[in-house]
Parts: structure tokens; C-alpha cells; sequence
């Protein structure tokens, strides 16, 4: 992206490669068809800077072209990575299925067989909320990394905040990087509208995550999660300074999104970045919240 497309210092860092394309999963479910040429514009689109990954299960690889750049969310658990057949586009694999430490520690054993467990592609396991904590402790100082769903179909699977605070506070303490999906492709804490869902936003994860960075408490994460005036978030936005914007996002690394337009016009409508014509439906106003399962 171009300097001229944000609108303060360390923006362009700030949200480089932060929206991985989940286009196939929920509620999207876009049509493999359309899902991958949707993605190739956008990563040939102004904005192609602020796009990660096309994200895509295990189950479905054979569809994909052979030039595409993704990120395999592997379905089976733990056991189903050595399974895998080469993946010379895969940037990133993330394993979900894990119960407990013991399958998070099979996990990182299998992930470490396929990428080293540092380098060009990176591993994430899926923390279960019923093990958080533990299950970061099996994850720290390996190489792989934390994924941490955020939202769903229903209202339970949606962590509150102080959920999602310690979380966060755990992963910083531990010095492990996360990634975040489902729930989280608008920019602050909100109410969908739809279906009366409580969702985070991804500034004010950002903002978490900064918060934690600087020591505070889960509590006082939890009330940075909390925050709903988007005029006060994108201020706090605005404040961050490049050594700390890239110390946050060293920590919190992406989230997949079945949206790019409805974080784009987020932040555009927070005058954050400014918008060209493109090819996708990008506005400069808030639409409605879905949620997402990749």
C-alpha cells in the first residue's frame, strides 16, 4: 500500500497483511469460484497491503490453484497434519480439534515436521477456551503460535471481554504471538444489530494488545476490549507510535475476516485510511456484522 492510503504515522504498519481472506467460511460461504478471483483482486487492488492469506481447510486444497498464496486450516487435529500432502504456497498452518496441553504438544511436535517450527511458514493452534492457559504454556517458546477464535453462529461462542483479556495478557506474558478469528471484522466493540451478538472489534484488540504490552492488568485489557466509541478508539490508534505498533503487531499477528470490504470501510469511515475506486463494494460506512468459522 502507498503512504498516501492512511492517514497517520505507523498506520501502514499497522495494519499490513491484518485481514486474512476467509471468503469460504460462515457466514460468507462464498463459492470457491468466486472466493479465489474476489481474492486475486485483492491482492492486485490498492489495498492489497492490508490483505494476508486466502484461507482455506484441508478438506478443499485440491480446488485451489497451484499459485495461490494461502493459509491451511487443518481440520482433522493434531494427527492429520503428517497427513498433508506438500504445500509449497502455505505460509501458515493453523490446527484446530485441540482438547487440552497433551494435544497442543502433539500439535507443535507435528507442526515443527512441516515447518520447523520457525520461518517461512508459520504454525497456529487453535486454543480451546475450556484450557486456555494451560494450553499457552504448552505453546510457549516453541515457535508455534496462538489462535483464538472470537466469535461464531451463536452467542456463546463469543468470549466476553475478560475472557479474551486474559487471553491476551497470557499470550503477552508468554511471548507468543496470536491470531484471531470469526467475529471480528468490524473495528470496535459493538452490538450487531441483527442478531444481537456482542462482538469485539479489531482496533480495540490492537489497543489490547498494546495495553498488555505496557503491563496492564487483565482487567484494565478488558476495559480497552470494552471500549465502544469509535471516535475514542481511533484516537488511541492515532497515538501509537511505530516502535509500539510493531511490537503490537509482532504480538497479535492477523485475523481472518469473510469480509476485506467491511473492515476497509471501517476504517475509512474512522478516517483512518482513505479510499480509492476499487473493484470491491468498499464504502465509507458501517454495514451490517456477520459472523465467521474459519
Amino acid at each position: 500500500m502507498d503512504s498516501d492510503e492512511v492517514t497517520f504515522s505507523g498506520g501502514e504498519a499497522l495494519f499490513a497483511s491484518l485481514f486474512d481472506d476467509a471468503a469460504l467460511f460462515p457466514p460468507g460461504d462464498a463459492p470457491m469460484a468466486e472466493a479465489v478471483p474476489a481474492h486475486r483482486r485483492h491482492r492486485t487492488s490498492w489495498y492489497a497491503g492490508f490483505v494476508g492469506p486466502f484461507i482455506c481447510a484441508d478438506t478443499r486444497l485440491a480446488e485451489l490453484p497451484a499459485d495461490l498464496v494461502i493459509s491451511v486450516v487443518v481440520t482433522g487435529g493434531p494427527g492429520a497434519i503428517e497427513r498433508l500432502g506438500p504445500l509449497p504456497n502455505a505460509v501458515a498452518l493453523e490446527v484446530s480439534g485441540v482438547a487440552d496441553p497433551a494435544d497442543a504438544t502433539a500439535a507443535v511436535a507435528a507442526l515443527r515436521g512441516r515447518t520447523g517450527g520457525v520461518g517461512d511458514t508459520a504454525g497456529f493452534v487453535e486454543v480451546p477456551r475450556t484450557a486456555c492457559l494451560p494450553v499457552l504454556d504448552a505453546l510457549a517458546g516453541t515457535g508455534c503460535f496462538a489462535k483464538f477464535r472470537t466469535g461464531g453462529l451463536q452467542a456463546r461462542a463469543f468470549p466476553s471481554e475478560a475472557e479474551l483479556a486474559e487471553a491476551i495478557v497470557g499470550c503477552v506474558g508468554r511471548d507468543l504471538p496470536f491470531k484471531c478469528t470469526a467475529g471480528l471484522h468490524h473495528a470496535v466493540r459493538h452490538t450487531a444489530h441483527d442478531t444481537g451478538f456482542e462482538h469485539h472489534g479489531f482496533l480495540n484488540v490492537l489497543l489490547a494488545t498494546s495495553a498488555a504490552l505496557d503491563g496492564a492488568t487483565a482487567a484494565e485489557v478488558s476495559g480497552v476490549l470494552a471500549l465502544r466509541d469509535p471516535a475514542a478508539v481511533a484516537d488511541r490508534i492515532r497515538a501509537l507510535g511505530e516502535d509500539r505498533v510493531a511490537a503490537t503487531r509482532r504480538m497479535f499477528r492477523s485475523f481472518g475476516t469473510c469480509s476485506i470490504d467491511e473492515p476497509l470501510e471501517d476504517l475509512a469511515a474512522l478516517g483512518l485510511i482513505g479510499m480509492r475506486t476499487t473493484t470491491a463494494t468498499v464504502t465509507t460506512t458501517t454495514t451490517a456484522t456477520g459472523q465467521e468459522r474459519p
